[in-house]
């Protein structure tokens, strides 16, 4: 083979690796919004479908025409550390209210190609009042305008709404603002995972809170695996994607979090042979303890959140506690962080400013050991807090300070 059909091979493979991790960061890829990933993902989508399906049993969807790609991450998400944020500042998690509203706003634009705000207002007033299970609609609260503007806030960064003219924010100050909007309904029909639609699992609302696990489970169906009695090929088929689900979506594994069957597979012949496969058509290193499995991207490309990061108080604090929690040979009571948290913002006054209210450090405690578990690092239980083996990767060997810091 030729210099340049190596250099040909080994770009190919490059960019499919590149393409598969940028996926796993952001499933829903626009041409609008990030032109050149979308052709990244457009150029390599064979290849890249192909690495999905086999290993996760996912689906890619590429639209070249309508400008989108999609990835369909099927699996029950009961994950509450990966929320859907607002956009605006802080990047507070959706609530109950904003999920509500998203999937009212969603329903009310797929047969509208184009909208007004104040048109689209009315509409989930009228949808709400005539569903004795949602809550109704209020414009005139400013608590719910905003709730409201999130949502749609959400749509525009998804490219399933577009802004012609005005501006959506407008809307949380006065219900009079006109804002202009075009609608992609076909891309709003791909935004959910789901293979089973929700139709057809409804149950009475008053069952819901009761049966939400069932309903989950039931929404996340995938006929490909069978039911209970399967034949050895189908069973083997769930084991490498639901392994392999975790291993892409989880910042780390731990072996005694794995079920039996899926530990078996993954310590298999078959199973490591898999493992260093996938991971290097997708540009991953693996990490191998005793204790677990990590798929690790160099480039950071699938990396949706970073641990350790300084972007936040929260993610400074959760870093500086570790040590503290990890340092100890037990597990550490939650009320003892709170005496640490009370020493970080007494040593740094000018630090966390958000936090220097009542309760302050109790706050920032419950934020840091969010990010500490949203990362597998530790398990809280009970008001008692245990770290987790991957929490040795950032064990302090050596520190130094100078005389005077205004930020730890």
């Amino acid at each position: 083979m030729s210099n340049l059909a190596n250099q040909l091979v080994i770009a190919e493979r490059e960019e499919v690796a590149r393409a598969i991790r940028l996926l796993l960061a952001e499933p829903l890829i626009s041409a609008r919004t990030t032109p050149e990933t979308f052709d990244l993902v457009r150029k390599r989508r064979d290849p890249v479908e192909k690495w999905f399906d086999y290993y996760c049993g996912w689906t890619l969807v590429v639209e070249p025409r309508l400008g989108y790609a999609r990835l369909a991450k099927v699996g029950v998400a009961t994950d509450p550390t990966r929320p859907a944020r607002r956009h605006r500042t802080g990047r507070a998690p959706f609530d109950r209210r904003r999920y509500t509203l998203l999937c009212v706003v969603a329903a009310e634009l797929l047969g509208i190609p184009v909208t007004t705000i104040g048109l689209l207002a009315d509409r989930v007033v009228q949808a709400s009042a005539a569903d004795p299970a949602l809550p109704p609609f209020d414009t005139s609260s400013r608590a719910e305008r905003m709730a409201f503007v999130d949502a749609l806030r959400l749509l525009e960064s998804l490219g399933a709404v577009e802004v012609v003219d005005g501006a959506t924010d407008a809307f949380v100050d006065s219900a009079t603002a006109k804002v202009l909007y075009r609608v992609d309904a076909t891309l709003l029909m791909r935004l959910p995972a789901a293979p089973v639609g929700a139709s057809q699992v409804a149950v009475p609302a008053d069952e819901v809170p009761l049966r939400f696990p069932e309903l989950l489970t039931r929404l996340s169906h995938e006929g490909r695996y069978g039911d209970d009695q399967v034949s050895d090929v189908r069973r083997n088929l769930r084991l490498r994607h639901s392994v392999f689900r975790k291993l892409v979506e989880n910042p780390v594994v731990h072996r005694d979090e794995l079920p039996p069957a899926e530990l078996a597979y993954l310590e298999s012949p078959t199973g490591g042979q898999l493992l260093r496969r996938a991971a290097d058509q997708a540009g991953f290193l693996v990490e191998e303890r005793a204790e677990g499995v990590m798929l690790i991207d160099p480039d950071g490309l699938a990396t949706d959140s970073r641990f350790p990061d300084d972007s936040g108080n929260a993610k400074v604090a959760a870093l500086l506690l570790l040590d503290g929690i990890a340092s100890v040979p037990g597990p550490v009571a939650v009320e003892q962080l709170h005496s640490e948290a009370d020493a970080l913002l007494s040593r740094f006054p000018k630090w966390a400013k958000g936090y220097r209210a009542e309760n302050g450090s109790a706050r920032l405690v419950a934020d840091a050991l969010d990010v500490l578990g949203a990362f597998g690092l530790i398990r809280v239980d009970g008001g008692i807090v245990r770290a987790r083996p991957a929490a040795a990767r950032y064990a302090v060997t050596r520190t130094s300070t100078d005389d005077v810091e205004d930020e730890p």
